[in-house]
């Protein structure tokens, strides 16, 4: 297939796109507590809680069914249109949450309208994936696909970082009645603003995708199996993800920290991911992507339990912020290449919907209800040590599936 590469402003179109995406669906969970409040009152604080992180659980459901669905589509009719689909109902389910009225306005209708709304947002962002990746990856010249690939999770972290400024400049600004009561909803038409120009610049770019006539349909026995481990790799690479990004109600809810320095850390968390991402796909390219990914998991699983020892017994933020500053570098290094190696593990017909499918599949089982499950350790265990160990059980399993994969870096192999 021939490359055509993308000019700096265009690969910029993409990066941002992805970025906006994942900020609208972010943020849902950043105020998980102020929208417990307004959606589920009347069950204690920590009953509110559960029910809010189950609810974002909910938008994890749909990821499957959009990356099987939307990442297929970018493999028929290109990976443009495929985005610019995904982009558009993602806009649609920011606006509908921003705008649902609260529980005391409407009764149950509210959280039934949350639900609904979450379901599509999990849709459209499981979608998402696979085109933009496919199209990252075909967009790279062959020595740089890890770094091309990284942008992708890089924009991600940006959006966490954006998210965490604004949860923290409104948490800052606004008093707490005021934040539940319409501060979150800010912070979603924030996002929801920017839709309509995103959605030009995409229709702008460049399609990669071309057709290959002798392109056999349908997976291979070998390529199923390598499917499976990639899932176990990547459920390992969403549980560590969602575990870090807990720490802003871990900080709240278990250690006690006032809203802002728990966003502050959320931010902090962001800007490591967004500058280390990049690196790690560098490095990839030049390594190969198995030392870079199995060397940063395998420190940040040795990491993991004393980092959060730390909070629990400081309970300062400088201990939160320690914590961020350590795992949050760590867990980008490794995941970058993990994006990579979905890419280049499937040919051009059926690498979008392939990195989708495989993708929102594990986020959907174990990302999603990360959050949830590690909110549930700590409170039936009673110990704030509960999400280290959730994480590190699941990094450990990702990283003896990766002994079994090949290699996939061009460096290293014939991939063309």
């Amino acid at each position: 297939m021939t490359t055509r590469r993308l000019t700096v402003p265009q690969l910029g179109a993409v990066v941002a796109g992805n970025a906006l995406e994942f900020y609208d669906f972010l943020i849902f969970g950043l105020f998980a507590v102020q929208i417990g409040a307004v959606f589920f009152p009347g069950h204690g604080p920590t009953g509110s809680l559960l029910l809010t992180l189950a609810t974002f659980g909910v938008g994890f459901l749909t990821r499957p069914l959009g990356g099987a669905l939307i990442g297929p589509l970018g493999d028929r009719i290109g990976r443009k249109p495929a985005m610019l689909f995904s982009f558009g109902l993602m806009g649609l389910s920011i606006v509908g949450l921003a705008l649902t009225p609260s529980y005391s306005s409407i009764g149950v209708a509210a959280p039934v309208l949350v639900v609904l709304f979450r379901l599509l947002q999990g849709f459209a962002l499981g979608g998402e994936v696979g085109p933009a990746t496919a199209f990252l990856l075909e967009a790279a010249p062959l020595e740089k696909r890890g770094l091309y690939v990284s942008f992708q999770l890089a924009t991600q972290q940006v959006a966490i970082l954006v998210s965490g400024l604004v949860g923290f400049a409104l948490s800052s600004l606004l008093t707490p009645s005021d934040l539940t009561a319409w501060g979150w909803r800010v912070a979603m038409l924030l996002g929801a603003a920017v839709v309509p120009f995103a959605l030009v610049i995409r229709r702008r770019l460049p399609e990669t995708f071309q057709r290959q006539a002798d392109a056999k349909p349908g997976l291979t026995r070998a390529q199923l199996g390598l499917a499976l481990l990639l899932t176990v790799i990547a459920a390992s690479m969403t549980i560590a993800t969602y575990t870090l990004y807990y720490l802003n109600v871990f900080a709240t809810h278990t250690l006690g920290l006032p809203s802002a320095q728990a966003f502050g850390a959320v931010a902090l968390a962001g800007t490591c991911g967004a500058i280390i991402n990049p690196l790690g796909g560098w490095l990839s390219d030049r390594l190969g992507r198995k030392p870079v990914i199995i060397t940063a998991f395998a420190l940040l699983c040795a990491a993991g339990l004393p980092c959060f020892l730390m909070m629990a017994h400081l309970r300062t933020p400088l201990a939160l912020y320690g914590t961020a500053l350590v795992m949050a570098p760590l867990l980008a290094l490794g995941s970058s290449p993990i994006m990579a190696f979905l890419a280049e593990s499937f040919p051009p017909h059926i690498r979008s919907g392939g990195i989708g499918i495989i993708y929102a599949v594990a986020i959907a089982i174990f990302g999603g209800s990360a959050p949830f499950v590690v909110a549930w350790l700590t409170e039936v265990t009673g110990s704030p040590l509960a999400p280290a160990w959730y994480m590190c059980a699941a990094l450990v399993l990702g990283l003896s599936a990766m002994v079994w994969v090949r290699e996939s870096a061009p460096i290293k192999t014939d991939v063309k």
